[in-house]
């Protein structure tokens, strides 16, 4: 079956992670399986693994992809809403991924609404089966709000902020991001990214409480892990990297108490051969760390 997503730092985390066979694995965001295939080729442990992720073309996808192997348990939920599952009924798992990036077809489709290089519905939602949008959010906020999640979530400069939430107001409704993208454009400064860049991120992050998710689960994650087990986290923007790098400080923290120990002290990025080959990889961040035993 033909790949339709290329996976990020994939030789790195085969690396960091050392499938071995026989473990049991859980992906959190196992997307179209790009990591997943090649953990799973290694440890060959079907039965005891499970593949995770909310958006539903994705897990009909893995189903088609897995259908041989009958005990690959594949999730169609938030990653946060299964782990509290997993713990429920008292699994462990020897590997646990998290690629918090967007996967390729999520951009690539225009009716899907994440890329502002494509006219499609202003939509972004990674579980379609949520009721709020990005057309909900662009139209239906209230200006001082939008203000405050293209400065959070987007990182915008508070000035700025305000300004774009204002002509936004004014200008809306919108209907497609082609439509948001060209209204941002023709209102900011020549800047060597698109200028929509940071309010789709934000509007995006808004959307699917993305943080939100990343900052509840993360504390669970040791629940989740066998004695010695890992945990390999990759992230796309410094609100996400700063969340992980957080986190695991405080749980490697208690010295013999401690519920993690640190396997890498900087993040590992892409090299120059990954992103030559896949320029989306440049702001990738990869952080590992083991459970105590």
């Amino acid at each position: 079956m033909e790949e339709l997503h290329q996976p990020v730092l994939l030789s790195e985390v085969l690396e960091v992670l050392n499938p071995r066979p026989g473990e049991s694995y859980m992906d959190l965001t196992a997307g179209y399986g790009g990591h997943a295939g090649k953990v799973l080729d290694l440890t060959q442990n079907y039965k005891e693994s499970v593949l995770i992720d909310r958006d539903s073309f994705a897990t009909e996808y893995l189903k088609s992809k897995y259908e041989q192997h009958e005990g690959l348990r594949i999730v169609n939920e938030d990653f946060y809403s299964s782990v509290l599952k997993e713990i429920e009924c008292g699994k462990k798992y020897d590997m646990i991924l998290a690629d918090f990036g967007v996967s390729s077809p999520q951009l690539d489709r225009d009716e899907r609404g994440f890329s502002f290089l494509r006219d499609g519905e202003l939509d972004m939602r990674m579980d379609r089966r949520q009721e709020l949008t990005a057309e909900k959010v662009i139209n239906g906020y209230s200006e001082r709000r939008l203000a405050e999640i293209f400065e959070q979530y987007g990182e915008e400069r508070p000035g700025n902020a305000k300004r774009l939430a204002r002509e936004i107001v004014r200008a809306r409704p919108f209907k497609t991001t082609g439509e948001l993208a060209q209204f941002i454009k023709a209102r900011s400064r020549y800047s060597r990214t698109h200028p929509a860049t940071r309010i789709f991120q934000a509007v995006r992050i808004e959307v699917n409480d993305e943080l939100g998710l990343i900052q509840r689960t993360l504390p669970l994650l040791p629940k989740v892990l066998k004695p010695g087990g890992r945990v390999a986290l990759i992230t796309f923007h410094s609100l996400e990297d700063r969340l992980v790098k957080e986190y695991f400080k405080e749980a490697s923290s208690h010295g013999e108490e401690s519920e993690l120990r640190i396997l890498t002290k900087k993040p590992i990025v892409a090299g120059e051969r990954e992103l030559f080959i896949n320029p989306r990889a440049r702001s990738a961040k990869l952080r590992v760390a083991v459970a105590r035993k």
